[in-house]
């Protein structure tokens, strides 16, 4: 018997038993809006003890509350990573119009633009007393982006910087040192900047997790489930657009192609294997609809029904990119650096090539449900 007409006979017992229910695009679309929201409200927590962390610093500048705010800029960091897998289909966090993810997320960052960097002193906006004389939000906001995508003033990347520095060392991360914060030059300005910089990073989180919110009438969410084949194909191609466009290709590749430490993710910090890992589970934390607190059917549940054979590959695929993420021998510097043949440079390309792959057969899953994606962002 071949394997498709097996599942589809247990399948049929189970559901005359009592044991199943058939999975639905209704049910499907209800389970990712009760695990996006869950997700969201995970990286709101966390970063809201990241701020607690950094104003704790703020207050008491020592090298003790500096290594807590950077820990705590790890912990929240983890949270959010998994939340990715919730872009690229114009939803609550990337829609063109109000969407604040450019305000969250947006990199790479030229660092310069905020603040003083090796052989300029005087750089950034904290420094820009005469052009800048306040600091305050809508400053930071107003400015995000001006005048070219690098032109970041805002989110985990600038908060990043703050807390880092410049990452100018070859095997490690950045070394800001505490005196910035206490008699440097515009230590005042650089404390309010890091201050309001991390309430609004915690004020866009709160806005996207809200438009989730399975309470409310007027969100994101009735829109989201009123039509559950467009939510399908929202799903996949947030899932398939990370895997293949933006993790494999803007956030693995380009930097295994330059070799450039200043194309990588987290770059002040040395953070990108983790951003790597997180985005990884993202991907299979919506594909298999698990998340402690959430219950209810899956898009795998949905693809097995269609091609049985196709949701085993998948599933296959998810564990092994997450498991080569796990397992990255070295931090993401120092395997895009390495020489061609290196064991490090071939563990980051295998990485690639296993979420390319993945990303085809979500698209391919796609198809199975009767939905076209397109994987490039």
């Amino acid at each position: 018997m071949r394997r498709g007409t097996t599942a589809t006979v247990l399948l049929a017992l189970l559901v005359a038993c009592g044991g199943s229910e058939e999975a639905t695009p209704e049910a499907v679309a209800e389970t990712y809006a009760d695990l996006v929201h869950t997700a969201y409200d995970a990286s709101v927590a966390s970063a809201t003890e990241m701020k607690s962390a950094i104003d704790a610093f703020l207050a008491d500048p020592t090298e003790d509350n500096l290594a807590a705010a950077q820990q705590a800029w790890l912990d929240a960091r983890d949270d959010y990573g998994p939340t990715e897998a919730f872009r690229f289909y114009d939803g609550p966090i990337d829609n063109p119009e109000n969407g604040p993810e450019g305000q969250i997320n947006a990199w790479p960052m030229d660092e310069a633009y905020v603040d003083y960097v090796d052989g300029d002193p005087d750089a950034g906006i904290i420094n820009m007393v005469d052009e800048f004389p306040e600091i305050d939000p809508d400053v930071l906001v107003s400015v995000n982006e001006e005048g070219g995508e690098t032109n970041i003033s805002t989110g985990w990347h600038a908060i990043e910087f703050l807390l880092w520095g410049q990452d100018l060392s070859a095997d490690g991360p950045g070394a800001r040192p505490v005196t910035d914060y206490v008699d440097a030059a515009n230590s005042e300005r650089r404390a309010e900047y890091l201050r309001l910089a991390t309430a609004q990073l915690v004020t866009d989180l709160t806005a996207v997790r809200d438009a989730w919110d399975p309470e409310a009438t007027d969100g994101y969410r009735p829109e989201f489930l009123a039509d559950p084949q467009a939510a399908l194909q929202k799903m996949l191609r947030g899932i398939g657009a990370l895997s293949a466009g933006e993790l494999a290709g803007e956030r693995m590749a380009v930097a295994y192609e330059t070799r450039d430490q200043e194309d990588e993710h987290s770059c002040f910090s040395d953070n990108t294997n983790a951003d790597v890992l997180g985005n990884a589970r993202g991907v299979r934390m919506v594909y298999l609809a698990e998340m402690e607190g959430v219950d209810g059917p899956s898009l795998s549940d949905l693809v097995a029904q269609s091609d049985p054979e196709l949701d085993t590959t998948l599933r296959e695929q998810l564990d092994n990119s997450v498991s080569l993420a796990e397992g990255f021998p070295t931090t993401f510097d120092q395997m895009i650096q390495a020489p061609d043949g290196d064991p490090a440079r071939e563990a980051l390309l295998e990485a690639i090539e296993s979420m390319e792959a993945q990303g085809e057969s979500i698209a391919r899953a796609a198809q199975a449900l009767g939905v076209t994606i397109n994987l490039e962002i």
